[in-house]
């Protein structure tokens, strides 16, 4: 009998040591629900390209929306840096700077009419907009439990997620006139500010970013991607053209003869206009601007660790199960 209690009091006593050694073994070796608190903060570098979606160049046939009409030739560089903050483990907030070089040319169109409107225009775009991403899926290292030192069920290293913002830009179109490049909001080349003509437009506008990335983790910190942008904007005068041709006389009388020229450069093509009188459409105003980014990107992550005690840091990463 009492060899009896003494082997039920020998297995009670282990299980009091191991018990609670198990439980700190699955709190310190598996991640926790709150573990991407950890990593909140992450920086965003991309780099890439930019392209223009408006009144100016785009394929041989009469302007079209959205990407239809694009224009490869007139692909420009495009970057950006932004900062991410994640809300919940599937949902972040991201602030993004970005810069992209805008431009269109009638020249590179065999369609007649935008031909020989022979307009062109370049632009150095920035924007400034904060998105909300959603992750449908995330990227990880290692084992899907995080389990330190054991091979098995990998977890996923590619990650996806969608976002839709808001922002503003800044734009200033100009087009090049004797080899040398010239402001054109001020030229009033529609008859901006001009009698009877349209108010004078902004250099800004509001946008809409919306689009998808891709991301692959490299390491506890590092990760790359790729993203593709669309942004709606409201306004139609990035290539500052949208409306109809301003008398050109009055033009050349009130703001010269570069913006008469500028206004109305077309190629007099056999069976058009050598000169398009006012009123004659000129653009397309109910249809404004868009731009595209597609940039390759680099994530870096900045963990916060619930202890400042570098001797608790060291431990965390040299963690590991041993059987």
């Amino acid at each position: 009998m009492k060899a009896r209690h003494s082997a039920w009091g020998g297995a009670l006593l282990v299980c009091a040591l191991v018990l609670p050694g198990s439980s700190v073994l699955y709190g310190q070796y598996f991640r926790t629900a709150d573990y991407w608190k950890t990593h909140r903060h992450e920086f965003t570098f991309g780099l890439g390209a930019s392209n223009f979606l408006g009144e100016l160049g785009g394929r041989d046939q009469i302007g079209t929306n959205f990407i239809w009409d694009l224009e490869i030739s007139q692909t420009r560089p495009g970057l950006s840096i932004g900062h991410r903050y994640y809300l919940r483990e599937r949902l972040s907030l991201r602030t993004q700077l970005a810069y992209g070089i805008m431009a269109g040319n009638d020249n590179l169109t065999n369609e007649p009419a935008r031909k020989n409107r022979n307009l062109s225009f370049r632009s150095d775009l920035f924007e400034l907009a904060m998105m909300l991403e959603y992750h449908p899926f995330m990227e990880a290292l290692g084992h899907l439990y995080d389990i330190r030192g054991v091979k098995g069920q990998q977890s996923p290293r590619i990650g996806l997620y969608g976002f839709l913002g808001v922002g503003a830009c800044y734009f200033n179109p100009q087009a090049k006139f004797n080899n040398a490049w010239v402001n054109l909001r001020p030229l009033s080349t529609e008859g901006q500010g001009l009698p009877g003509g349209p108010s004078e437009y902004s250099n800004f506008s509001i946008v809409i970013p919306m689009g998808v990335g891709l991301r692959k983790q490299l390491s506890k910190v590092l990760s790359v991607g790729l993203e593709a942008q669309y942004t709606k904007t409201f306004t139609d005068y990035i290539d500052d053209v949208s409306g109809n041709y301003y008398d050109n006389d009055v033009i050349l009388e009130q703001k010269g003869e570069v913006a008469a020229f500028l206004a109305d450069p077309n190629l007099g093509t056999p069976g058009l206009p050598s000169e398009y009188p006012a009123g004659a459409q000129r653009g397309d105003p109910d249809d404004n601007d868009a731009y595209l980014f597609l940039k390759a990107q680099v994530h870096y992550k900045i963990y916060k660790y619930r202890s400042r005690s570098k001797k608790y840091r060291t431990r965390l990463r040299r963690q590991k199960i041993v059987f």
